[in-house]
């Protein structure tokens, strides 16, 4: 008995040395944050498969639909990707023909990406079943919450844009 009470206390006295002055782990809004990003994408993730695409594909391709072309370093920050990832996924796409890649006129170091008519088709075959995705997740959380979610998500962004990083966080969301 004697040799569960220390056991007990070395537990608690461990516990105690790691009580940091800050929110618990799970609490923090960038864990909150990715663990709703992945209960999203875990959603979306069999369609892009069947279609042969990840997420960073799918977010250049749904990027670039917006857009007429654009620099490569706008499309990291507009993307949330590291340059070295995207290009890497650019190649792939390239390789794939669903994007074009120029020389920028202005700058001949820049190159300056597009979105192909291949590309364009592949949307229109992932489109219905994106839709039929966002359609299950209005059902399930409901229109008026998520629309009030992305009003929230969006003041939250703009309320913290003049602020910087504080440090540790890298372009692609991480902590």
């Amino acid at each position: 008995m004697a040799g569960k009470k220390s056991a007990k206390g070395s537990v608690s006295n461990i516990q105690a040395a790691r009580r940091l002055p800050m929110r618990e782990f799970s609490r923090s809004l960038p864990m909150s944050l990715l663990r709703a990003r992945e209960a999203v994408m875990r959603q979306f993730r069999p369609s892009l498969r069947r279609h042969g695409l990840t997420e960073q594909q799918w977010r250049i391709l749904r990027a670039l639909a917006a857009i007429d072309a654009i620099k490569v370093t706008e499309l990291a920050r507009m993307a949330f990707l590291l340059g070295p990832s995207l290009s890497r996924i650019l190649r792939d796409l390239e390789a794939r023909h669903l994007i074009e890649r120029q020389t920028d006129r202005i700058d001949l170091r820049r190159a300056v990406v597009s979105i192909s008519e291949k590309g364009l088709k592949l949307m229109e075959a992932v489109a219905p079943s994106s839709e039929a995705i966002y359609a299950e997740i209005t059902k399930r959380y409901g229109a008026r919450k998520l629309g009030e979610l992305q009003a929230m998500l969006g003041d939250l962004e703009a309320s913290l844009a003049g602020l910087g990083t504080a440090g540790g966080l890298d372009a692609e969301g991480s902590e």
